[in-house]
């Protein structure tokens, strides 16, 4: 099978020929790991590893402001971000990390209850449609991955949590929810709205072979009740508009996730990505198998257990997937992104064992093979 072939599959819960195997690399990785032993830019250090990897493309729609502005000065170093509107601006400040070379935010556009206002004027205006030289420009580059790669594009992020991590911080999130619920309910319906356009656009339209939602869901950063409340209602009705149009959707949630999983199995999504273990996490493959059945999932691993040596990676990835029914649905990552402390060697070993590992398909195929080991 294709990488492509192979996850498509995995999504489908149909057997494969063997368990994917994809560790994310990003830049920071590869600024940490120059060799002129290994390849020097990651689709040839995928290759060289074996990976079956994710590609992303755009999603082919604009945005559209008619009363309102958002701009952005960006040196490099500094990001500031400007919501402005006729009756008040505000202002989100990013700095750009080197090591992890990803931008941190320090400072939220909301900071009270009368910012809430001027936030939601910002979404009430902010209109989408489909970008046809953009959906050309993806269509050339889904072309280039050709079947060497998972290919997926984005709607965006749920309102609960594009607040907390993006507009308000985890801290004035809950403050403000608790203080001004109607507002910011008021924003959460325009920025869904916002959403529900973008989703309906990929649906008709997207050449992804799947689509994204990123989360970044966890209990350390929102109650299981404010997700029945808001997260839950707003991805459904995403999923059910890619559902209609038959585009597999995966949500990424990289936090803890066990107190959510009686709800994260009503929702018509494919696969939940960056499934991540303790103790980092506090999900196993075996927590998601029994309360998702139906659910692909992607992971079963953690940062910490990606800084031990090979052998006891692979151990502690053979004793997780022994516990398992089967193995449909189930493809092994590095949950987050792969730590840069981790040798390219070691995870080329790593994909090696996985790719041997003797996977089931069926609860069946354990019990033969039980039976075969007795005998």
């Amino acid at each position: 099978m294709t990488p492509k072939a192979r996850w498509l599959a995995a999504l489908r819960l149909e057997p494969l020929d063997r368990l994917p195997f994809w560790p994310k690399l990003g830049p920071a990785y590869l600024q940490a790991r120059p060799s002129a032993a290994r390849p020097r830019d990651l689709p040839a250090l995928h290759r060289w590893i074996g990976s079956d990897r994710h590609e992303w493309i755009a999603a082919p729609y604009r945005e559209i402001r008619k009363r309102t502005r958002l701009d952005c000065k960006n040196d490099g170093q500094i990001a500031v971000w400007t919501y402005q509107t006729p009756t008040a601006v505000l202002k989100a400040v990013q700095h750009f990390d080197r090591d992890s070379q990803a931008w941190h935010p320090v400072e939220f556009p909301i900071q009270t209850g009368q910012d809430l206002a001027v936030m939601t004027e910002c979404f009430a205006d902010l209109g989408v449609e489909f970008d046809s030289a953009r959906w050309e420009e993806t269509r050339r580059q889904y072309a280039e991955f050709g079947s060497e790669a998972l290919v997926c594009d984005v709607i965006g992020e749920s309102p609960l949590m594009n607040f907390v991590e993006h507009l308000a911080g985890v801290e004035n999130a809950h403050f403000l929810l608790a203080d001004y619920p109607a507002e910011v309910e008021a924003l959460f319906a325009d920025m869904h709205k916002v959403l529900c356009r973008i989703a309906q656009i990929v649906a008709d339209k997207s050449v992804a072979d799947a689509t994204y939602m990123i989360e970044n869901t966890s209990t350390t950063l929102i109650s299981p009740e404010q997700y029945r409340r808001y997260c839950y209602p707003h991805l459904l009705e995403y999923a059910r508009i890619l559902q209609a149009a038959g585009k597999p959707m995966i949500l990424h949630m990289c936090g803890h996730l066990k107190q959510l999983l009686p709800m994260l199995a009503e929702l018509p999504v494919q696969a939940f990505e960056a499934f991540t273990s303790p103790p980092l996490g506090n999900t196993t493959l075996l927590d998601g198998r029994t309360a998702c059945p139906d659910k692909c999932l992607i992971g079963g691993t953690n940062a910490m257990l990606w800084l031990e040596p090979a052998e006891k990676i692979v151990a502690r990835i053979r004793e997780d997937l022994d516990a398992l029914p089967h193995h449909r649905g189930i493809a092994v990552t590095s949950a987050g992104m792969m730590p840069p402390a981790c040798e390219p060697e070691t995870i080329r070993a790593v994909r090696e064992a996985v790719a041997a590992y003797p996977a089931r398909w069926s609860a069946d195929d354990g019990q033969n093979q039980a039976r075969a080991s007795h005998a």
